[in-house]
């Protein structure tokens, strides 16, 4: 699909991907997961790089969930080993397309060595304009609107402000993806047709597109598909057609 066929004008503000199946992808060639998991990171290259070209402001990626840490010890451990190597190779590739790197999830639940090179990435990245790239590990939405109830609890115990207050921008602030805008267009990949616990507030209005595509043979023709499918709905937000137009 040619990229010249995507109206540069209507793009998608916020792109989500949840990145489905290098397991899957990684048996049908007889491998271990981890050759899954190291091949998905040049899928993610090749989007981040595309998004950034087009000129999407936001693209956030579930690289990892509070459900993983389920996951086999060795598999966990490797993804972490993964997780902390691409970050380093990947700095490059920020810098050079003028990428901020942004996290979200439980990120005190990381191993050590993750923590500190995903803090280390963001710091040098901080200043950068051209897109804001956002990898949500050890995340979990449930988790998070949980963390956010709790505190708005705390602040009307404590009189800091009224229970009449809360509102959906008071919430959205105490969300993780406060400094983010809403989700336009959620991609997944794999052929499975589940949110799986994956930014459940934020996608409330968003254009639900599902390939069957393994995400390690996600290329940037399969991006420009799910943009074109997003540029030909029409989005309503509760409105009729004729009130659109």
């Amino acid at each position: 699909m040619n990229e010249q066929l995507i109206n540069k004008e209507n793009l998608p503000r916020h792109i989500a991907i949840i990145m489905d199946g290098n397991g899957r992808w990684a048996k049908q060639k007889g491998k271990l997961r981890i050759f899954g998991h190291e091949n998905g990171t040049k899928a993610v290259r090749r989007t981040v790089e595309a998004c950034a070209r087009l000129g999407v402001e936001n693209l956030t990626l579930y690289a990892f969930s509070t459900e993983n840490w389920k996951r086999p010890k060795m598999e966990v451990q490797t993804l972490m080993k993964l997780l902390v190597s691409s970050l380093k190779k990947e700095m490059k590739t920020l810098t050079k397309n003028n990428i901020r790197l942004n996290a979200i999830g439980n990120l005190n639940a990381l191993p050590e060595k993750a923590r500190q090179e995903l803090h280390e990435v963001m710091d040098k990245t901080s200043e950068n304009s051209r897109m804001t790239l956002t990898l949500a590990l050890s995340y979990g939405s449930r988790e998070e609107l949980k963390t956010a109830v709790q505190e708005i609890a705390d602040k009307v115990k404590n009189n800091i402000i009224s229970k009449d207050d809360i509102d959906e921008k008071l919430i959205n602030n105490h969300l993780y993806t406060h400094n983010l805008p809403d989700v336009d267009l959620l991609i997944r990949t794999s052929g499975e047709h589940r949110i799986s616990n994956f930014l459940l507030w934020q996608i409330a209005y968003a254009e639900l597109y599902f390939t069957s595509t393994l995400w390690p043979d996600f290329t940037e023709e399969h991006l420009f598909e799910a943009i074109l499918n997003y540029q030909n709905r029409e989005r309503r937000f509760g409105k009729t057609s004729e009130q659109l137009s």
